[in-house]
């Protein structure tokens, strides 16, 4: 059996055989199973991430030095959805010193509710987003929080600004 298949029998457990496995396990062991599946999809939407990501910069030309990290931002599109990981690179950092981050002003803009989506559909990579928001539901970050991504290591880790 595939890790897909796998996967799939147990994010809808049909078949009868299966489902009574899961009934059946103590409760220690149900945990132990939550715990790895998210485990497990964390591990495999940063490597989506990664790939979104390498895939961005082989697409860039110029001279430019070759990035070794991306940094991504959170962002809140609601208060009701909390923060989540703007679909967007906020920057792009040819050596391993973490570029400042933070806001230095901010000037708010009234944004209608459906530009935003508008904007994501038109210019964000839709894998990519959809990666960065299933992380920050993972895990939410913090308003203080950035994603990094390590081209070379493929390592993504959050740091607090």
């Amino acid at each position: 059996m595939t890790p897909p298949e796998l996967a799939a029998l147990l994010s809808q457990p049909t078949s009868p055989l299966l489902r009574e496995a899961i009934r059946s396990l103590p409760l220690d062991s149900l945990e132990a199973l939550v715990i790895e599946s998210l485990t497990a999809t964390e591990n495999a939407l940063q490597h989506v991430v990664v790939d979104r990501v390498a895939a961005f910069v082989a697409e860039q030309e110029g001279d430019a030095p070759t990035p070794v990290a991306a940094y991504f931002t959170p962002t809140e599109r609601r208060a009701a959805e909390g923060l989540t990981w703007s679909p967007f690179i906020a920057a792009l950092a040819s050596t391993e010193e973490v570029p400042d981050l933070r806001h230095a002003s901010t000037r708010v803009v009234s944004v209608p509710v459906g530009e935003s989506e508008l904007t994501d559909a038109l210019f964000a990579d839709p894998e990519l987003s959809k990666a960065l928001t299933r992380l920050a539901a993972i895990d939410e970050p913090g308003h203080q929080d950035v994603l990094r991504v390590h081209l070379p290591t493929r390592q993504v880790t959050r740091l607090t600004i």
